[in-house]
C-alpha cells in the first residue's frame, strides 16, 4: 500500500540532514562493504574538498545526522506516512542504492564505515537528500510528479549522496560558525574551542542548510560518476533537470528552492556525460 501522501514537515530542498537508527522491520541499513572493486581515477573534475570542514568533527555531526534522521521517521511513522519494507517504490530505491554504495568510499573514506540507510515518505513534496553518514529519503512526490526513470533516479541518488561524500554540510556549517565568531582558519587549528562543539549542538540547523553553487556543480558532477559506475545511463542527468525546469512553476517544490535548474546547469552536465559514458557501458557489459 502507498503510503498517503501529507504535507510532512521535513527538510526542503538538497539538505544533508541526519540518518537513524530505525526499527530493524522498517529500516534499510547497509554496510557499505566494496562489493566491486574501486577504479583508480575519477572521471570529473571537482578539485579538492574543503579544508574548512575539518573544522567540525565528522563523528559529530554524523551523530547530531543520525538522530534527526530517526526524528523525522518517527514523525513519518506517526502519521502513517513511512513506507513498508514492501513498498514497490521503495524496494527500488534501496535496489539503486545498492549499486550505487560499492562506489562511495573513492570519494570518502569514511563511507566503508557508513550505515547506509534508505527510506520513502508518503509526501506531495518534490525533494530527497542525503544526510551525513549515508541516511537517504525520497519523498513519494518527486518520484510521482516527475515520474522518474530508474536512471533518473539514481541520478538524483548520485547527487545527494554526492553532498554528504563531499561533506558539504560540514564546510557550510564551519564557515559559518567561524564567520560567526570571528575565528580564523589558522587559529581554529590550533584549537577548536567553540567550532569543535558546533556538530554537536546543531539543533534543527541540518534541516534548513542551504549548499553554494559550487557545491551543487560538485554534486552534480561526482553523482554524475557515481550513477554512471552503478550502470545508470548518464544522459538522464540532462533529462531529469529538464524534468526539475518544467516543474519549476508547481506548487510544493522545496527541492527547486536549493537546485535551482537553468540552461547553465543543463550545459555543464551535458559537457561531462562522455567524460563518464566509457563507465556507464563497463558497467553495463559486467
Amino acid at each position: 500500500m502507498t503510503p498517503p501522501a501529507i504535507d510532512f514537515p521535513g527538510p526542503s530542498g538538497c539538505r544533508c540532514c541526519a540518518g537513524g537508527v530505525w526499527n530493524a522491520r522498517r529500516a534499510f541499513v547497509l554496510a557499505a562493504a566494496g562489493a566491486a572493486a574501486l577504479p583508480a581515477a575519477a572521471q570529473v573534475d571537482v578539485g579538492s574538498a574543503s579544508g574548512m570542514r575539518k573544522l567540525v568533527p565528522a563523528e559529530q555531526l554524523e551523530t547530531s545526522a543520525t538522530q534527526q534522521y530517526s526524528q523525522m521517521l518517527a514523525q513519518a511513522k506517526a502519521k502513517g506516512a513511512l513506507a513498508p519494507d514492501g513498498h514497490p517504490q521503495l524496494v527500488k530505491l534501496r535496489a539503486i542504492a545498492q549499486r550505487i554504495i560499492p562506489y562511495a568510499a573513492q570519494w570518502n573514506s569514511r563511507a566503508g564505515s557508513w550505515r547506509w540507510e534508505v527510506n520513502l515518505i508518503g509526501s506531495k513534496q518534490i525533494n530527497a537528500f542525503c544526510m551525513p553518514g549515508g541516511k537517504i529519503a525520497f519523498y513519494t512526490g518527486i518520484l510521482d510528479q516527475l515520474k522518474l526513470t530508474d536512471d533518473e533516479i539514481a541520478m538524483v541518488m548520485g547527487h545527494e549522496m554526492a553532498h554528504a561524500l563531499r561533506e558539504h554540510a560540514r564546510s557550510r556549517i564551519a564557515k559559518s560558525q567561524a564567520t560567526s565568531i570571528g575565528l580564523s582558519l589558522g587559529a581554529q587549528l590550533l584549537g577548536l574551542g567553540d567550532l569543535g562543539n558546533a556538530a554537536a549542538n546543531l539543533g534543527t540547523q541540518l534541516l534548513t542548510l542551504k549548499f553554494s553553487r559550487s557545491d551543487e556543480t560538485e554534486a552534480d558532477l561526482v553523482g554524475l560518476e557515481l550513477a554512471a559506475r552503478a550502470g545508470y545511463d548518464p544522459q538522464a542527468a540532462v533529462t531529469l533537470w529538464r524534468k526539475m525546469g518544467e516543474a519549476t512553476g508547481s506548487s510544493g517544490i522545496g527541492f527547486l528552492s536549493t537546485h535551482p535548474t537553468g540552461p547553465d546547469r543543463i550545459r555543464e552536465l551535458q559537457e561531462n556525460v562522455p567524460r563518464v559514458e566509457g563507465l556507464y557501458r563497463q558497467a553495463r557489459s559486467r
